[in-house]
C-alpha cells in the first residue's frame, strides 16, 4: 500500500497531539513534519513535496487561507478549525474536507479516505496515460495532440504551463501538478517545483543542473534523489 505523505500546520499543541495520534492510527498515512505557523511550512515546501496538508485557519503571522492562496500547485488539503464560517471559502479553494474541532477519529478517517480515493483515481488516469504515446491539451481554445516522444520539458508559468517540444512550444492553462498526473512516470520526472523533464532528452547533469536538448534547467534541492535514482 502506497503511503500518503502529510504535514500538519497547527499552532495549538493539544490539536497537534490529536492529529498526530490520529495519523499514526491510519496505515496509509505517513507524517513528514508539523509546523506551528505557515511561514515555517512555506520554507519546508520550497524544497520538499507532500501529498496532504492538515491546515488550521487561525495561525500566527500568516492565516491558513492566505497561506493556501500562495501555493501554486497545492496538494490535497484538509482544513482543521473551530470556526465553521470559513467552510465556503475553503471549498472554493478546492480543499478536500473541512473538519470542525473537536472531531472524532471516525470523522478524521472519513476525510483522509476521501484523499486516498482521489489519489487512486489520479493513479488510474496515470495508468491510462501509460498505455498511449500522446496527450491532448487545451491550447488557444482547441485540443492539440502532443506526442510524449517530442516533449523536451514543461515549465510552470503561474496559472499556465509551457510545453517545449522538439518542434515548437505550447501554452496551456493548467498546473505542473495536473500535467504531471497525466504523464507516464517512467518517461517524465519532476526535478523542480517549476520543471518536469523528459528522461530521454537528458544530455548531462550535475547535482544542481540538468541539460535537456541543450537547455540548462535547475534541480530543486528536494528533487535531487529523483536524478540519483534514474
Amino acid at each position: 500500500m502506497s503511503k500518503i505523505h502529510c504535514i500538519v500546520i497547527e499552532d495549538e499543541p493539544l490539536a497537534v497531539k490529536v492529529l498526530v495520534d490520529y495519523i499514526l492510527q491510519v496505515p496509509f498515512l505517513s507524517l513528514q513534519a508539523s509546523f506551528k505557523d505557515a511561514i515555517l511550512a512555506t520554507d519546508y515546501l520550497r524544497d520538499n513535496t507532500t501529498d496532504l496538508i492538515f491546515l488550521d485557519i487561525h495561525l500566527p503571522k500568516l492565516k491558513g487561507m492566505a497561506f493556501l492562496k500562495t501555493l501554486a500547485n497545492p496538494p490535497s488539503v484538509i482544513i482543521t478549525t473551530a470556526y465553521h464560517q470559513y467552510a465556503v471559502e475553503g471549498f472554493d479553494l478546492n480543499v478536500t474536507d473541512y473538519l470542525l474541532k473537536p472531531f472524532e477519529f471516525e470523522r478524521f478517517l472519513a476525510a483522509v479516505t476521501k484523499v486516498k480515493t482521489s489519489q487512486a483515481e489520479k493513479n488510474n488516469l496515470h495508468e491510462t496515460a501509460d498505455a498511449k504515446d500522446f496527450i491532448f491539451l487545451n491550447v488557444q481554445k482547441k485540443k492539440v495532440k502532443i506526442l510524449f516522444s517530442e516533449i523536451v520539458y514543461i515549465e510552470s508559468q503561474r496559472e499556465y504551463i509551457k510545453i517545449v517540444t522538439t518542434k515548437t512550444e505550447f501554452i496551456s492553462k493548467m498546473s505542473t501538478h495536473e500535467i504531471e498526473e497525466l504523464l507516464p512516470a517512467i518517461l517524465f520526472k519532476r526535478i523542480h517545483r517549476s520543471y518536469i523533464i523528459s528522461v530521454s532528452k537528458i544530455d548531462s547533469y550535475t547535482a544542481e543542473m540538468i541539460e535537456v536538448n541543450g537547455v540548462s534547467i535547475p534541480i530543486g534541492r528536494g528533487y535531487r534523489d529523483v536524478i540519483e535514482n534514474l
